[in-house]
């Protein structure tokens, strides 16, 4: 009798691939991962396109044939069981595993077919993305690009839960299942008001920085911490004036910053757009070194479709203005 290893609680226990092990399928491993993620078995319903009665009758099925209890179960909330948990991550390696057959039958193909699903932190990519989607198109017509924008912790989950492809952050990876290939360097530029003191200074220090009344984004954004970082602040050195008025979004920092708030750093790629002309702000370049953020792009070690990455990675070096230093390749 052939055996598998199956983890429960970090304990591996072989199991026989006869008995009713021989019943489940992809399409139930896609209703378990379904109603695992949206906590709602109406809702994963609708997401695997079938009616809840059938998706759940499927599912106490399965659990029947396995002996066990994946889901646990009341009027008001669906909770995952620990055993559940341990079947949940075969069931989406699986998956994944099982994509990849099909991709690889597709690659074979065309190497650059269909979606690729990339997520960005929301500081990059409405500045990257319009540089790249064009020259990408023209170059791999047939590869569908899906962005979506989200903060990095968020980014890191989906990447785990093989929602994503791959992510382009601005922090190192953490964990061990993924890993990075390195885009460019993102150098900080300062904006601060017309009427502002710097403004007839020639070089800008970080000893200019410390005294200055630093915008800041909220702390969800990862760019709060290494604008800190470079300007060698720490909480005590923002007041309360300045907590209060952390920004979700950079143009809204701009306009904080216009209306004389205060200043903030922006990343150089955010001063290619438009949007700084007539905001009343001044953008410098600094003469720091270190002032700057690393870009690049994450993903699972286990995700097939290097080909598609690499042809991504190729264009973003290609369409990089000279306001940033690429790096790698």
């Amino acid at each position: 009798m052939r055996l598998i290893d199956y983890a429960y609680d970090g304990i591996l226990l072989p199991l026989p691939l006869s008995g009713p092990w021989k019943n489940m399928n992809l399409r139930d491993l896609k209703y378990l991962v379904a109603v695992a993620e949206t906590r709602h078995f109406g809702r994963a319903a609708e997401r695997c396109f079938v009616s809840q009665p059938t998706l759940s009758s499927q599912i106490k099925k399965l659990e029947e044939h396995l002996g066990v209890t994946i889901f646990e179960r009341t009027n008001r909330s669906v909770v995952v069981t620990p055993v559940g948990m341990a079947i949940m991550e075969h069931a989406r390696k699986s998956i994944e595993q099982a994509e990849a057959i099909e991709q690889t039958a597709r690659l074979h193909q065309d190497p650059m077919a269909g979606p690729l699903c990339i997520g960005s932190i929301p500081t990059l990519s409405p500045y990257l993305i319009p540089l790249i989607f064009q020259p990408l198109k023209i170059r791999y017509p047939r590869l569908r690009l899906v962005f979506s924008d989200e903060v990095t912790r968020t980014l890191e989950l989906r990447l785990a839960n093989h929602e994503i492809d791959a992510a382009l952050l601005a922090t190192p990876v953490r964990d061990q299942g993924l890993d990075e290939i390195p885009l460019f360097e993102e150098p900080f530029w300062l904006v601060h008001p017309h009427n502002h003191p710097l403004y007839t200074k020639d070089e800008i220090t970080r000893s200019d920085l410390k005294k200055m009344e630093m915008l800041l984004l909220s702390d969800a954004h990862c760019l709060s911490r290494q604008v800190m970082e470079v300007c060698r602040l720490t909480d005590r050195n923002l007041v309360d004036s300045m907590e209060d008025l952390r920004a979700f979004g950079l143009e809204t920092l701009i306009q904080l910053v216009s209306a004389g708030f205060g200043c903030t750093l922006v990343p150089a790629l955010a001063i290619n757009g438009n949007w700084l002309t007539g905001s009343g702000v001044v953008a410098r370049k600094l003469e720091i070194p270190e002032a700057y953020r690393l870009i690049r792009l994450v993903h699972r070690t286990s995700f097939p479709r290097t080909q598609a990455l690499q042809a991504l990675v190729q264009v973003i070096r290609d369409s990089l203005p000279n306001t940033v230093r690429s790096v790698g390749g």
